[in-house]
């Protein structure tokens, strides 16, 4: 297959590459800063030359976004916005002009889009979909996405939990702190944290492309979601840390400031269930969290 993936510089496009490749694909890179020869120059903003490349694809996958571990400034706030929005929009132009588009599409989302929920498990039929700054941003990039359908190009938009992988993403950080005795819960520690191992993910993302049946939003997450508290207490067990201590609401505010974050990353309650890959027959390799774990402290 040839795949071409936009923003493929990040955690999950570096996974996605090395995953595709490995099992004999050609990808293509969009970046900002291209240093291969498999990447390709872009802005996210304008449709340029990259555009040849999207000819006779017959996969694109789009990652293209702004971090959200940021302040909330009003300028973060835009560029968090427009970053998704533009990209996604010049990727149809792109599309719109393509003599053989690509077969599928697949846009990045996020789990964020549900309401902060500990107990209603949310999934792409049930749930509950609320207004913040968060949830609306993702709202307007899905909606963005599929304006323009086309029966040539399948659309796919990939609701992801948090990732946990060894090589980038929240694991590592997560792992540091553990070590470091502060691996305690995060605030009342009940809120639930959706996630999905990095393998996973990247299987889940084949899985969609070779599935015809898989069409609109997707819940890219493994089918337990836990505690926050009861995540702390697993790393510290499979790491041998007797303790962690726990961090109340005022000192992640005044930690959020200092390391220039929100606090919503840690304290939203994301209770996600992928009840279209499991209907679907998807397989998890790693679906509870202990050998999710396991694995990664392994590699």
């Amino acid at each position: 297959m040839k795949i071409m993936i936009a923003g493929g510089s990040g955690f999950l496009g570096e996974n996605l590459e090395k995953y595709f490749t490995e099992k004999g694909n050609k990808v293509l890179i969009l970046t900002r800063n291209p240093k291969r020869k498999n990447e390709l120059y872009w802005n996210a903003k304008t449709v340029g030359e990259w555009k040849n490349s999207l000819e006779k694809a017959d996969v694109l996958i789009n990652l293209t976004g702004k971090s959200v571990d940021c302040r909330y400034t009003e300028k973060n706030k835009q560029e968090i916005y427009s970053s998704r929005i533009e990209s996604t929009k010049v990727l149809q132009q792109a599309v719109n002009s393509c003599s053989d588009k690509p077969k599928i599409w697949l846009n990045a989302s996020s789990a964020t889009i549900y309401v902060h929920s500990e107990k209603h498990l949310n999934t792409e039929e049930n749930g509950v979909i609320g207004d913040d700054f968060s949830m609306n941003i993702c709202k307007n990039w899905e909606e963005e996405f599929f304006t323009i359908k086309n029966n040539e190009t399948r659309k796919v938009a990939l609701r992801t939990s948090i990732v946990l992988g060894d090589n980038g993403g929240a694991f590592p950080k997560l792992k540091l702190i553990t070590k470091l005795g502060l691996g305690g819960k995060q605030g009342r520690g009940q809120q639930m944290v959706s996630w999905i191992h990095i393998d996973d993910f990247c299987k889940a993302v084949e899985w969609i492309i070779d599935h015809e049946n898989m069409t609109g939003a997707v819940n890219i997450t493994a089918p337990n979601p836990v505690s926050n508290e009861e995540m702390m207490r697993k790393l510290r067990k499979q790491l041998n840390i007797p303790f962690g201590l726990n961090a109340p609401v005022w000192q992640l505010e005044i930690a959020s400031i200092l390391l220039k974050t929100e606090t919503e990353l840690l304290l939203k309650s994301r209770n996600v269930y992928p009840e279209k890959l499991s209907k679907a027959g998807f397989n998890f390799s790693y679906p509870g969290m202990d050998e999710a774990i396991h694995h990664l402290l392994k590699t």
